[in-house]
């Protein structure tokens, strides 16, 4: 059976640049969708993934094992967590127990005015998880560190701000958020340090001193105790938590926590996946539309192929053809944008920020949804056209 050239795919993609652009265009706001969809769920993924090590536990209060905000315990916790429990880390002669409070807080980016009082410079206010700390914390937290600046001083209105957080309020790259100012709650903090942790959830947060953030938020309670041990054995910190009834306590494996913190957002996940599912369902739709409609103007350039001793395979084949250059063109103009432009982009989220991350296996999806497009685009117009009687075709206008 007689076979149509290459060549002949590619020509008939100039013969109409106008009906070239719109396919292109069309196909690549079906992929550039899908790679955003993909990329969100994977960000919202890693950031959890990566947060949690299983040497890592958690102490927080009973009955609020889901959020750690929602979690308050009493002050003593951790120097009684540290006396009580055994095989608790120590490096360099201090123990890896960090009292934490977690807080969402609103946060405004702000400047300092000509005649010296601070005043913000954006009217709407960014929720943000501040976390307050002390130095201890870097022990328990490993993968965090400082990628510029320094860590805050206690008692000096400082902060630390995660990268993620800084990409948030506008600051790219990160690194120009310090000696930024951010208002949080009517008091000014200057930014002295910028933070990176792996793509986990610190990345989304502010940092600053333990006593600040209590005297901000006006509470005399903690929200956790994070410990690092020795093992991954964790049933001493469970009897301890269990014993202390005086203290009201739950004992989490930290990277427990946050899987059940990616199982609760399941459903956001399902909905955006949905949501792009349909619409790329629509722009397939949209596609045979166009597609008939250009194939059917070229009903007698079938019958004459046809004519000629092509048969509907060969035909069909060359129109496939042309279909996913059409559509490999709007998938990789896609590509390029999503990396550009997507990748690394700030999402704000109920557990603070994450980053939209367009990955291989995220471009790769992305151009197999082009690719699929492509060819159920072009298969069922096509066949259509190729099942009218030659006589028919020619006569066609």
């Amino acid at each position: 059976m007689r076979e149509l050239p290459f060549e002949y795919a590619i020509r008939n993609l100039g013969r109409s640049p106008g009906r070239l652009l719109m396919s292109a265009a069309g196909s690549a706001i079906v992929v550039l969708l899908v790679m955003a969809a993909g990329g969100f769920i994977e960000g919202m993924d890693r950031a959890l993934r990566t947060s949690g090590s299983d040497r890592n536990a958690i102490l927080l209060g009973a009955g609020s094992e889901e959020s750690i905000e929602r979690s308050e315990i009493p002050m003593r916790t951790p120097g009684i967590a540290a006396a009580s429990i055994a095989g608790v880390a120590r490096i360099a002669g201090v123990d890896a127990v960090s009292p934490e409070i977690h807080a969402a807080l609103p946060v405004i980016v702000a400047e300092a005015a000509d005649d010296g009082p601070t005043e913000t410079t954006r009217e709407t206010a960014a929720n943000t998880v501040v976390r307050g700390v002390r130095p201890e914390a870097f022990l328990v937290h490993r993968e965090v560190r400082v990628i510029a600046g320094r860590t805050p001083e206690t008692g000096g209105d400082e902060v630390a701000i995660g990268r993620l957080a800084a990409r948030g309020l506008g600051f790219d790259p990160p690194t120009t958020a310090l000696d930024a100012s951010l208002v949080i709650d009517d008091r000014p903090f200057r930014v002295v340090g910028v933070l990176a942790a792996d793509g986990g959830v610190v990345e989304g947060e502010v940092w600053m001193p333990l006593s600040d953030l209590l005297i901000v938020s006006q509470r005399d309670t903690l929200s956790c105790v994070a410990l690092s041990t020795t093992t991954t054995d964790h049933r001493a910190i469970e009897a301890f938590a269990a014993t202390r009834l005086d203290l009201e306590l739950a004992a989490l494996r930290e990277s427990e926590y946050y899987a059940a913190l990616s199982d609760f957002f399941g459903p956001v996940r399902l909905m955006v996946t949905a949501t792009a599912v349909l619409v790329a369902a629509g722009g397939v739709v949209g596609g045979l539309n166009t597609t008939y409609a250009a194939f059917a103007s070229r009903t007698r350039e079938i019958g004459t192929l046809r004519t000629l001793g092509f048969g509907r395979g060969a035909i069909l084949r060359s129109f496939v053809a042309e279909s996913i250059l059409t559509a490999a063109t709007g998938g990789i103009i896609a590509a390029f944008v999503a990396r550009e432009l997507l990748d690394g982009l700030a999402i704000r989220f109920s557990m603070g920020v994450f980053g939209i991350a367009i990955g291989p296996e995220v471009v790769a999806v992305g151009l197999l949804s082009g690719l699929v497009l492509g060819i159920v685009g072009a298969v069922l117009p096509a066949w259509r056209c190729l099942r009218l009687p030659v006589p028919e075709a020619l006569r066609s206008a």
